[in-house]
């Protein structure tokens, strides 16, 4: 209760108590006093605990969620949405960046295997038609929260064994002594299919935001093409930009 208390907009100041409560609150958040997917006191609480109107929860409440600080869900309540940052400037893998965040990665395998190669496949890779890929599909989760769908594909030979990938596939390839040095990346956003919704949580035709890597060795033979499909409400992609 002391810390809901410390929220309290103080009404001798000009600022509107609304503004004053969704700061506090953003502070709190950012400060990790509630974490990813806790309920936020309701709208009553906030009201009763602080001896403010609900308008003026609910307005405050409101900027938070424009924000995607906070997400609602029918008949459960408010709850903290999960951000990860991801700086535009460095190649790190999905589990590297997560730990740097302070999150712990998982993923729940869908699919692992080899295949013939699509024809974006054989283009983006640089494949024979011959030649093989292992393809592997998985759930990327942040402390056991559904953050996005994977889809990689990687020339067999490099991965004759996709059962042989753990939680992440960068360290694999580097403790292959074939790491990826490089890659570039193209983001655009799209609407979620009813498949993609279901898998992530989220209603048909919500936007996601489809990131496509191709990472290449030291000698710039292509050998990763990853699709993944990222919820919108949980990423925030950071470029630095100089002159």
């Amino acid at each position: 209760m002391h810390s809901i208390l410390t929220l309290r907009p103080d009404d001798s100041l000009p600022t509107p108590l609304y503004l004053q409560l969704a700061r506090n609150l953003e502070a709190a958040i950012h400060a990790g006093q509630w974490k990813a997917e806790q309920a936020l006191p309701s709208e009553r609480s906030l009201s009763e605990t602080l001896n403010i109107s609900r308008v003026t929860a609910r307005k405050a409440l409101e900027i938070l969620l424009e924000q995607g600080l906070i997400r609602r869900s029918q008949g459960s309540g408010t709850f903290i949405t999960p951000r990860l940052e991801q700086p535009l400037s460095r190649l790190s893998s999905f589990s590297e960046m997560l730990r740097l965040k302070g999150f712990t990665p998982s993923s729940q395998w869908l699919e692992r295997e080899i295949a013939l190669p699509t024809h974006e496949e054989l283009i983006r890779l640089s494949l024979s038609p011959t030649e093989k890929v292992a393809r592997l599909k998985r759930l990327r989760k942040a402390d056991g929260i559904v953050m996005a769908v994977e889809f990689s594909a990687l020339p067999a030979a490099l991965l004759p064994d996709p059962e042989a990938i753990g939680d992440s596939l960068y360290a694999h390839l580097e403790a292959i002594g074939r790491p990826v040095v490089r890659a570039l990346q193209h983001i655009r956003a799209i609407n979620a299919s009813a498949d993609m919704a279901a898998r992530v949580g989220i209603d048909t035709g919500t936007a996601m935001l489809l990131m496509t890597r191709i990472g290449y060795l030291a000698d710039n033979t292509p050998i990763e093409l990853t699709d993944t499909y990222c919820r919108d409400d949980y990423y925030d992609f950071v470029a630095e930009l100089r002159r």
